[in-house]
């Protein structure tokens, strides 16, 4: 797999007021069910992100639910099983891994299942804790 999408770029690929919409959309749209993937549980974060958003870009549920479907349609779901499940969360705590970054490292180790080259990202910072195994493969959505 070549390309990875993080909740943070799957979002402003939605919405086209946002900051990082451009790039954002221009892999989003580069990206096939052959080629990209993104972390099963960015579903849920890009829906309660699209239906809490501030301000007029907020979506209703129903269009929310339409636009995660894009996704789905668009990008191929892996998710980790039980047991990597368990060990991602042993390998986070031993990285001192807190807060929000949990789910980055969760994508990130989703992003390795998959064996994907790369991981856009809008919160480099994040994945930048989790290792040169996933500093190596992390980036901004490019320039077009």
């Amino acid at each position: 797999m070549k390309w990875f999408f993080d909740s943070s770029v799957l979002v402003p690929a939605l919405l086209p007021d946002h900051e990082h919409h451009a790039r954002s959309f221009a892999a989003f749209a580069a990206a096939t069910s052959r080629n990209a993937g993104c972390a099963a549980h960015s579903l849920a974060e890009v829906y309660a992100t699209l239906t809490r958003y501030p301000g007029k870009q907020r979506l209703s549920a129903e269009y929310g639910g339409l636009l995660v479907q894009e996704i789905e349609h668009r990008l191929a779901l892996v998710w980790l099983d039980g047991d990597e499940y368990r060990a991602a969360i042993r390998r986070i705590a031993t990285m001192g891994i807190v807060g929000g970054a949990v789910y980055d490292a969760l994508v990130a180790a989703c992003a390795l299942k998959a064996g994907a080259d790369h991981i856009y990202t809008w919160n480099l910072r994040h994945f930048n804790m989790l290792g040169a195994d996933v500093e190596s493969r992390i980036m901004a959505p490019p320039a077009t």
